[in-house]
């Protein structure tokens, strides 16, 4: 599949980013299902896209480690949320912030994955580019086993976890944006159920 990935460009697709992109994949990340939106802002057809790995729109400038933070914690269920940068077809990026579901089966297995997908503010993902290109720059010269011992550095100097890291970077320009016109309770019962509200749960 590789060989036949676009050459990045250094432009942004223009999308609806009021809608959601959505995919459900099989335990090996191979695509079961796709809605128009993921079709329209990936610039792939259906057809093109179902029975693919999920890494089709792997943007090269994406840290392994990611990944492997990523599937780390949804290979065990747990509840994940993750900023992403993607290749389109075209070759053009567009960042996401993705959250994950699961089918299970009645004895509780994970049967496969569920990902929605929203557009992330650009507050948001000037942070996180930031962090992202540090530890690409590490996996360059150590691989993906010096740019996890810097995260996991990155992330003990803050006192968070990967998901809490996210979480924080969302609430904060979250905040940065209703403070002036929100009451105090108004913004921490937003701050409760942020993500749910974000990806219209």
């Amino acid at each position: 599949m590789d060989k036949k990935r676009p050459t990045p460009i250094d432009q942004p697709v223009k999308w609806d980013e009021t809608q959601t992109i959505v995919s459900k994949a099989d335990l090996f990340g191979s695509l079961e299902y796709v809605n128009e939106t993921f079709a329209s802002v990936s610039g792939y057809d259906e057809s093109e896209l179902i029975g693919q790995p999920h890494n089709i729109i792997r943007h090269p400038d994406m840290p392994k480690v990611i990944f492997k933070v990523l599937w780390d914690n949804i290979s065990k269920g747990k509840k994940f949320h993750g900023v992403i940068k993607n290749l389109a077809k075209s070759g053009k990026y567009y960042w996401v912030i993705t959250d994950f579901d699961y089918v299970v089966s009645d004895d509780a297995k994970i049967l496969k994955y569920v990902a929605r997908r929203k557009a992330v503010s650009p507050g948001v993902v000037k942070k996180v580019d930031e962090l992202y290109k540090k530890l690409y720059k590490i996996e360059e010269v150590s691989g993906i086993e010096g740019s996890e011992k810097y995260l996991i550095g990155y992330l003990e100097d803050h006192n968070l976890d990967y998901v809490e890291l996210i979480t924080k970077l969302m609430m904060d320009d979250l905040n940065q944006q209703v403070e002036l016109e929100s009451t105090t309770e108004e913004v921490e019962e937003t701050k409760k159920s942020f993500f749910g509200r974000f990806f219209g749960n």
